[in-house]
């Protein structure tokens, strides 16, 4: 029977997990499979899985289980193994790879951190700090007939939203990267104009999150911070 693949850790780990059910509509229970050093965490499977919301928070509810006992290393969504000795040989394989990663990422978890900027309150302030967008605002709002007005206002809004926002995430990285051990940076998307990872010690979580609270703070009105964690390291898996 096919296997579900929730996580990797060490022999050692006390896993824990008598009690846990899988994903799937006939959920099994959750367990382990040792090969070496190394154990799996999986559940038998019988259909194609599918990003369900209940099969998704099962997943994550397995793995934040996982974490409370050691290091791990969590699986994303989604990944299935043929049988037994399949898994039983990749965890052989690549064990040193593994064993390696556990021991990087040990006594950590994983923040999200996303942020996103009011519009009308970022055009407001570039109205009201930028002397040629105030000028050209105003020319269009005095009956100015000038096509190339709104053209050149636009042009010169979006390059101060890129140029502010730009130095906003910067900064912003850089007053929160010191208490992880390692951070990864994505490409933001939609509203956001920040969204990276940060691996953070367990004995670093309380500061980082009072510095997070207390940027937030700072930066005042029309900007909005979202903060996920502590979460599995899904980010930090080599």
């Amino acid at each position: 029977m096919a296997l579900y693949v929730y996580a990797i850790a060490a022999e050692d780990h006390p896993l824990d997990i008598d009690d846990l059910s899988g994903v799937g509509s006939e959920a099994a229970p959750v367990r382990g499979i040792a090969s070496g050093p190394l154990c799996a965490v999986v559940s038998d499977i019988s259909e194609k899985i599918r990003p369900k919301r209940r099969d998704l928070s099962i997943h994550q509810e397995v793995q934040e289980h996982l974490m409370r006992g050691g290091p791990v290393l969590p699986l994303q969504f989604g990944y299935t193994a043929a049988d037994e000795s399949t898994v039983e040989q990749v965890l052989l394989k690549n064990a040193d790879g593994y064993l390696a990663n556990l021991e990087r990422l040990g006594g950590c978890a994983e923040y999200h951190v996303r942020a996103s900027q009011d519009e009308e309150e970022l055009l407001r302030q570039i109205l009201r700090e930028t002397p040629e967008a105030s000028e050209l605002n105003e020319r269009i709002r005095a009956g100015d007939r000038d096509p190339q007005l709104p053209m050149a206002l636009g042009q010169l809004i979006a390059a101060q939203v890129q140029e502010r926002q730009d130095a906003l995430a910067s900064g912003l990285v850089a007053a929160l990267v010191p208490f992880a051990r390692e951070h990864t940076v994505r490409q933001a998307s939609g509203a956001d104009f920040l969204n990276f990872s940060l691996l953070v010690p367990d004995d670093r979580q309380e500061e980082f999150r009072t510095a997070e609270a207390n940027l937030a703070r700072q930066i005042g009105d029309g900007v909005e911070f979202r903060l996920s964690g502590p979460l599995p390291p899904y980010s930090f898996v080599e």
